[in-house]
């Protein structure tokens, strides 16, 4: 099964913390020895966030910042890749073409950002549609898709499945208001359904959680699922 897999910076690496990454590689490596053919993407997270907001103070301009902030994604994949023991052939790729080649000779590729204006949520959507994936996995700190912020809104109801169109929809009031959050962002949810990408998203503090929503399709997060999609294989076993 070939599987894209997203990680947010604050899921990965909140602060630096070599256990928790450590946690998140085996889940990585447990899941290339299952067989998974994997791309991971690395978010910058609350890193990133303060490295734009001071560049910001001194008067960067967007592009600046943008570019800032993919550094921060490419230092967290770096830090993901040296986690890895022996089994995983990881290749960390700077570019889509290369991360393409990665998976498609069995690679387990691993990146960050590609170009300013893109969020990793889109650079995973842009991947996972490339090479082909049978699963798309959000891995971020909200346990799914909530019809309003949770962390605003206490009583955000939480959907368990939703088609590419419901995600759209559901994404774009949150992307227009200001100070919102999203666990997936609006580009990439247009990607998802414009590709009809079945996609997992969940909290993915717990790495174990990740790897049960990989190889069994058993998790507490939401499912988007393209219309007349069939179950990865996996989910059979």
């Amino acid at each position: 099964m070939r599987v894209v897999l997203s990680l947010g910076g604050s899921v990965l690496a909140p602060e630096l913390d070599g256990g928790r990454v450590a946690a998140h590689a085996a889940a990585v490596e447990r899941l290339v020895h299952e067989g998974c053919e994997l791309g991971v993407v690395v978010g910058g997270g609350g890193v990133a966030r303060k490295y734009i907001g001071a560049a910001r103070e001194l008067g960067a301009d967007e592009v600046a910042l943008d570019r800032l902030g993919i550094d921060v994604t490419r230092l967290n994949a770096r830090l993901l890749r040296a986690g890895f023991g022996e089994g995983v052939e990881p290749t960390l790729a700077r570019d889509y073409e290369t991360a393409e080649t990665a998976v498609a000779r069995g690679n387990t590729a691993v990146m960050g950002g590609v170009t300013p204006g893109q969020t990793t949520d889109a650079v995973a959507a842009v991947l996972a549609e490339s090479v082909g994936a049978d699963l798309l996995v959000y891995g971020t700190g909200a346990d799914g898709i909530f019809d309003a912020d949770p962390a605003v809104e206490p009583d955000a109801e939480q959907f368990d499945r939703l088609t590419p169109d419901e995600l759209v929809e559901t994404i774009a009031p949150m992307s227009r208001d200001a100070g919102a959050s999203a666990p997936v962002d609006l580009f990439a949810a247009k990607l998802i359904q414009r590709a009809g990408m079945r996609t997992v998203v969940l909290d993915g503090t717990n790495p174990e959680a990740v790897v049960d929503a990989v190889l069994t399709g058993d998790h507490t997060g939401t499912d988007v699922v393209p219309a007349g999609s069939t179950e990865p294989s996996y989910w059979a076993h």
